[in-house]
């Protein structure tokens, strides 16, 4: 099992202390974060795309590109592009670019999106949002694979013979459907034969467990073969400690931060306090022992074989956290790698001729890495 982290970039006062840094500084502290991430051996490090509060991830392609040039090892992941609200065309320039810049280690996990107001600034509807986005997703993954590329869009002009440049530096890219809540990308990621990236934050395990249980169904639907699926999860929360009772107590007061917010929005909390939160989310917090049972856990359920863990710092101090990740890659990793699942591929694909790019047909379109 491989493991990555991830950061929506979540720009809002600290739920514990309500200090609020600049702009500036949480844009640096992405940047150490992903720095920290390649130093102690993680695999990838993602950033999300938001297009409102409190997120400052609008610009993924931006932020990924800078981070390509200060690590180089580390898999870089977009956690979700959000293809329902782009245009396919330019969103493929931007990745292609990037692929080439990163000497192709990017890897896309792609979704619809949420929140109403980022629908509204790009003109979405919720009648339509899940239709852009497959539309989006068909024309993005043919510009890749082909030099020419022909589709009667709704959402944006038709394409006729098109030629989009530059050609991408890895062939095929791996590109990942995330899942929190809905059949539609999971019957997406199916019927291409793409991995699947659950959520798996917000609720207990069951909901996301029946998605993934349904991801498995159309795979075999589709044709495609059960070798070849890949899941992959997230987690609510890292709080890592040689003794579950000090993981504990540095979290508590980010917890009671979380139970706060809340609150104040008029939520009722999934979960009603931190004994709760520790025994039925997909938070990691405990000793070692106790973060690699919970994902034992949910192994048994999803059969994942790549694990998201918090790059962002929510009520504790960035040095604690870094503490976390390094206890987590020193214990916990390397018993994930040797006996869990393992993705069928990791890494870069085959380099891309540009003489030759785009030669492959739609039946040779499958990606299954």
């Amino acid at each position: 099992m491989r493991t990555i982290a991830i950061s929506l970039i979540i720009h809002a006062p600290d739920p514990v202390t309500g200090a609020q840094i600049s702009t500036h500084e949480r844009f640096e502290q992405v940047v150490r974060a992903a720095e920290h991430a390649e130093s102690i051996g993680l695999d990838g490090f993602g950033v999300g795309e938001r297009h409102e509060r409190p997120f400052i991830s609008s610009a993924p392609t931006v932020v990924l590109a800078h981070l390509a040039a200060r690590t180089s090892r580390i898999r870089l992941f977009t956690a979700v592009t959000t293809l329902s609200l782009l245009d396919p065309v330019r969103a493929y320039e931007d990745y292609a670019t990037l692929d080439h810049l990163s000497q192709g280690r990017l890897e896309l996990i792609i979704g619809k999106g949420n929140g109403s107001a980022q629908r509204e600034l790009f003109a979405v509807t919720p009648e339509d949002q899940w239709d852009r986005n497959a539309e989006s997703y068909e024309v993005f993954r043919s510009i890749w694979h082909q030099d020419k590329v022909s589709a009667a869009t709704r959402f944006r002009p038709p394409l006729n013979d098109a030629e989009v440049w530059p050609r991408p530096y890895q062939q095929p890219i791996r590109i990942w459907h995330g899942s929190a809540t809905s059949r539609e990308s999971v019957d997406l990621a199916a019927r291409y034969g793409d991995p699947l990236f659950s959520a798996n934050v917000t609720n207990p395990i069951e909901p996301y467990a029946e998605l993934i249980d349904h991801y498995r169904e159309r795979w075999v639907h589709y044709g495609h073969d059960p070798a070849q699926l890949t899941v992959g999860a997230g987690s609510a929360g890292l709080s890592v400690r040689p003794r579950s009772q000090d993981a504990r107590a540095l979290f508590e007061p980010a917890f009671a931060g979380y139970l706060t917010t809340q609150r104040r929005l008029g939520v009722d909390p999934v979960f009603a306090d931190l004994d709760d939160y520790v025994a039925r989310s997909s938070a990691l917090i405990g000793s070692p022992q106790e973060v690699l049972d919970k994902i034992g856990r949910y192994h048994d359920r999803f059969g994942h074989s790549v694990q998201h863990v918090s790059a962002q710092a929510i009520g504790i101090s960035e040095s604690d956290h870094r503490d976390s990740l390094e206890l987590y890659a020193r214990e916990v990793q390397p018993v994930l790698r040797t006996q869990f699942l393992e993705p069928p591929t990791w890494g870069a694909g085959p380099l891309v001729d540009d003489a030759v790019a785009g030669s492959a047909d739609a039946a040779d379109l499958s990606l299954t890495g």
